[in-house]
């Protein structure tokens, strides 16, 4: 029995050494050695000849695949005889003394074996299992039967059968390789192994582990820890793809069909898994893999071929030597449970830092302090035997939490089902609509228009779609869930806060107040009761997006980082509804930057303290450029300074700014200028006077941005209007809040030891008149009428034109309105008519100076020429409301082409257009731009939900 050692190095200086004692320290030595090296670069090669000889060392390129480099070994010796073994080795593999001759005495008592392989230990571990043979599942992850990290206690130590093992330690009979073609040149270096046992197998040759033989290997390429020109940077492609290629290359014919589906869709399955945990360059890899190997299917049908043509004989079953179907779902439950592990982790880190924050807090003397208090042990005791529920029935705050959520959801009842009215319109009928005009870059209303629809479709639209497709549903959501979400925001974000000023933070009265004063602000303002729904979503994104905002500060480098992923993504959904949200992010980062270079000039010298902000307001206009973009390059710039809705917009003025109140709907005057006498008085405490002057800044920078904003008009083309001010509003009630919360506790622990009693009797009355606060806003809004909001009245087409409008843009119904002395106005139905989402648009949309001219005409002295042009413009009916301008109904009475239609109203005219109809003018072409926005929008929103995630440090040696 001949055995011929080859040696394959690259780059392994680190390891040869203890590699070539190893090879020499063999108790059965190799009749043969050969060194083949790839034109190493750290004195390999040197190594090599040092030990083994100059004759023994050949050097090839350094982009010779490790195949190649075996073949080329074969190549250099001929064959000693019929029975010569090869035993290959890499050169971060290093055999234990006896693992040479304990293959050997395997091979003599396994007269079948034709491929044995060595157990795999860790190197420099030592004591820890790499593999005892190999498999392959039907997903292609590549299956050892070991637990990460398990030690070797020699509960695998038995000779056994297997489907493959790793060429590092691998001794083959030389004939059995050279009949089977070597290892495949299509895997340059990962997964030849798994593929030459499984055409070993199928040809019927049988291949052993023998675990008394041991190897040591550093699996240095897998690991990382060198590149070579065969691996690059992208070790995980390399070996996703070799797996995906050995899968199909061997896969019987009848099982191909279904692995190539399988294999396609687990992939991208895989890479969602990636992108869960952070792995972003995994993810593209993977996905990298799959569009490699499927675009050339030549590959594998060639693969297949060659495997065909070398197989004697007929083909043998393999399926006991693969991996059972169950374990791929096995590892996907095992992977989910890593998800939920690590979660809860970081969960209870952060428990755990409160903790420590909570234990750090001064003692304050208060009369309480003096009753007996039970014993720390019996009191978690009592807490564990009674429960979740006792805990919640025994906590006031969250009893006064939850009553307040009740509460608002009682009062926007209003919402429940269809609510329209003010500034929204009525949803449409399916999300797919909002869909559709997300996607669409002409959109076919009114004449047709390039204005792009607003971005809070998109988010309307997924929700919408979570809820079953029903549009309904998602404004009536947002209308009553604002005011809870908004609590619970501000709940977080002074929590948070408080910390940062004290470390004994706010008490939790202080803290329910706050959080409930502030939820109120849609309410009160009287946003809600208006239905601007885009003033009342900010409201409640807002405290999320300042608590994301204030992980700047963090001094860790990567919560820094998440925490300007985080902002970006809550800025922009806020923007979405108000696109001033991102201007006022952006001049507020422009004067923090400002400052703290002013300030501190050495943290601008760290891209981490600075990238962040930066990133968090530059990748707002990536995640919102379908709708930005369009907006500015059609010339509706003016959209930056709405908000969604329809028009008129909100009418503030300085009473409204001071206050807090948007309009004639919102809550009494008195109640907006108690907070704001409040966050005045929260200036008297020393202790706290510096964060509360931050919070009068940011109100006077808000207040100074809505005074130069009141005094512009906007000249739209279908009405003058001013800017939306109703985002100023909620910052500034918003300041305040923190403002008093800030100043109040600072006032109330100053009060807290003995003094005299006209002091705590002023402490009192502060107590009560801020408690009227939320309490007098809640009260008022639940008096308020329940049908604020209810369904437009004035339907001035008729059913059966609604109905015949929904059959395509074609059938457009042309509302006049006026006479011939006073002027006329004109607007175009089609579909549904105006639905949420399409108010922006035709607000925006400019004037079609044509259809204009034939409406003028139609009027003053209409022609069938202008009646074909009708038809043409995809105008079905003409309907003139009451009260209706005598000569106009009249001409359009005799003019040839339009027939007198009913109407439901007697003192309303109706015309159906006898023309044919074409809506080529209105409905637009695809538009490839539109389509790489759209794109770029999807991979900018995965990539930010990715790295916004909580880090999960994934490890490749377990």
């Amino acid at each position: 029995m001949t055995v011929t050692a080859l040696l394959v190095s690259h780059d392994g200086g680190r390891w040869l050494p203890a590699v070539l004692a190893g090879l020499s320290g063999q108790s059965r030595a190799a009749d043969r050695v050969v060194a083949i090296d790839t034109s190493s670069k750290d004195g390999s090669a040197d190594l090599v000849r040092a030990a083994l000889g100059d004759e023994a060392v050949h050097v090839i390129p350094g982009s010779t695949s490790f195949p190649d480099a075996v073949a080329h070994g074969l190549a250099t010796v001929p064959a000693a005889s019929d029975d010569e073994w090869v035993w290959l080795l890499h050169d971060d593999a290093n055999p234990e003394p006896g693992a040479l001759a304990a293959l050997l005495a395997a091979a003599e008592s396994h007269p079948d074996a034709d491929v044995l392989g060595p157990k795999l230990r860790e190197w420099p571990s030592l004591r820890r299992l790499l593999e005892v043979g190999l498999t392959i599942t039907g997903t292609g992850h590549r299956e050892t039967g070991l637990e990460r990290g398990e030690y070797d206690q020699g509960q695998h130590d038995e000779v056994r059968r297997v489907l493959a093992v790793n060429t590092a330690g691998m001794l083959v009979r030389r004939r059995v390789l050279e009949d089977l073609g070597g290892l495949a040149p299509e895997l340059p270096i990962f997964g030849n192994d798994v593929d030459f046992g499984w055409r070993a197998a199928a040809a019927g040759h049988a291949t052993y582990v023998v675990p008394q033989a041991v190897v040591f290997h550093a699996e240095a390429a897998h690991r990382g820890l060198r590149r070579t020109p065969l691996t690059g940077r992208h070790t995980h492609y390399q070996e996703r793809r070799a797996a995906l290629f050995t899968i199909l290359a061997n896969a019987p014919a009848q099982w191909l069909p279904w692995q190539v589906v399988r294999l396609f869709a687990g992939s991208l399955l895989r890479m969602l898994g990636f992108l869960c945990v952070r792995s972003v360059g995994e993810a593209l890899d993977e996905l990298a893999a799959v569009v490699s190997l499927y675009s050339h299917p030549g590959e594998i049908r060639a693969a297949r071929q060659v495997r065909a043509s070398r197989r004697r004989g007929e083909p043998h079953d393999v399926r006991g030597l693969l991996a059972p179907r169950w374990l791929p779902y096995r590892h996907g439950l095992d992977f989910v449970t890593d998800l939920v592990t690590a979660a809860s982790n970081q969960a209870q880190d952060v428990a755990e830092r409160r903790r420590a924050a909570k234990a750090a807090e001064l003692p304050v003397a208060t009369a309480a302090a003096s009753r007996p208090r039970p014993d720390a042990d019996d009191e978690e005791a009592f807490l564990r035997d009674t429960g979740l529920v006792a805990r919640f029935l025994s906590n006031p705050v969250a009893l006064a939490l939850t009553l307040f959520a009740v509460l608002a959801i009682v009062a926007a009842r209003a919402a429940f089902g269809s609510i329209t009215g003010g500034a929204l319109s009525p949803a449409p009928e399916a999300a797919a609509d909002w869909w559709r005009l997300h996607v669409e870059a002409r959109h076919p209303l009114g004449t047709g228009t390039d204005v792009p629809a607003p971005a809070y479709v998109l988010p309307f639209a997924v929700v919408g779609s979570v809820l079953g497709g029903q549009a309904g549903a998602v404004v009536s959501a947002l209308m009553l869930l604002a005011v809870p979400l908004a609590a619970w925001g501000a709940w977080r974000l002074l929590r948070v806060v408080g910390h940062l000023v004290d470390p004994a933070g706010l008490p939790r009265w202080v803290l329910v107040w706050g959080a409930t004063t502030y939820a109120l602000v849609p309410a009160t303002s009287g946003a809600w009761s208006e239905g601007r729904f885009g003033t009342v979503a900010v409201a409640a994104l807002l405290p999320w997006a300042a608590h994301a905002a204030l992980g700047f500060s963090d001094p860790d480098a990567d919560r820094r980082w998440r925490a300007a992923w985080r902002t970006s993504l809550l800025v922009a959904l806020a923007a979405a509804f108000v696109p001033g949200v991102w201007l006022f992010a952006l001049l507020a980062a422009v004067v923090g930057l400002g400052a703290a270079a002013f300030i501190a000039p050495r943290l601008l010298r760290d891209r981490s303290a600075w990238g962040p902000p930066v990133v968090a307001v530059l990748a707002v206009p990536v995640l919102l450029a379908p709708w930005l973009l369009p907006l500015v390059t059609t010339g509706s710039s003016a959209g930056l300074l709405l908000e969604s809705g329809r028009l008129p917009g909100d009418r503030v003025d300085f009473t409204g700014l001071v206050t807090g109140r948007l309009g004639d709907l919102g809550a009494p005057w008195w109640l907006g200028l108690v907070l704001a006498v409040l966050a005045l008085l929260a200036l008297v405490p020393v202790r706290t006077r510096v964060p509360v002057l931050a919070c009068w800044l940011l109100a006077l920078a808000a207040a100074v941005v809505a005074a130069v904003l009141g005094q512009v008009t906007l000249q739209l083309p279908v009405a003058s209007t001013r800017p939306s001010l109703g985002l100023f509003v909620v910052v500034l009630q918003g300041a305040a809040v923190v403002a008093a919360c800030l100043g109040g506790t600072a006032y109330l622990r100053r009060l807290a030891g003995r003094h005299p009693a006209w002091q705590r009797a002023v402490a009192g009355a502060l107590v009560v008149v801020a408690a009227l606060v939320p309490l007098g806003g809640l009260a008022w809004w639940l008096a308020s009428p329940s049908d604020v909001l209810e369904r437009d009245a004035d339907a001035v087409v008729p059913a059966y034109m609604e109905q015949s409008s929904l059959l395509g843009a074609e059938h457009g119904v042309l509302v006049l309105r006026g006479s011939v002395d006073d002027g006329v106005d004109y607007r175009v139905r089609r579909g549904d008519g105006t639905t949420l989402g399409e108010d922006e648009v035709l607000a925006l949309a400019d004037e079609d100076v044509a259809f204009t001219k034939d409406v003028r005409t139609l009027v003053s002295a209409p022609t069938p020429a202008v009646v074909t042009a009708l038809g043409d413009r995809g105008i079905e009916y003409v309907v003139a409301p009451a009260p209706v301008d005598g000569r106009i109904a009249s001409a359009l009475d005799a003019t040839s082409g339009l027939e007198q239609a009913s109407a439901e109203d007697r003192t309303t005219r109706a015309w159906r257009v006898d023309r044919p109809l074409s809506a080529g003018s209105v409905e637009g072409a695809w538009a490839w731009s539109r389509t790489v926005l759209l794109v770029v929008q999807g991979l900018a929103v995965l990539a930010v939900l990715v790295l916004a995630a909580p880090t999960v440090r994934r490890s490749r040696d377990g």
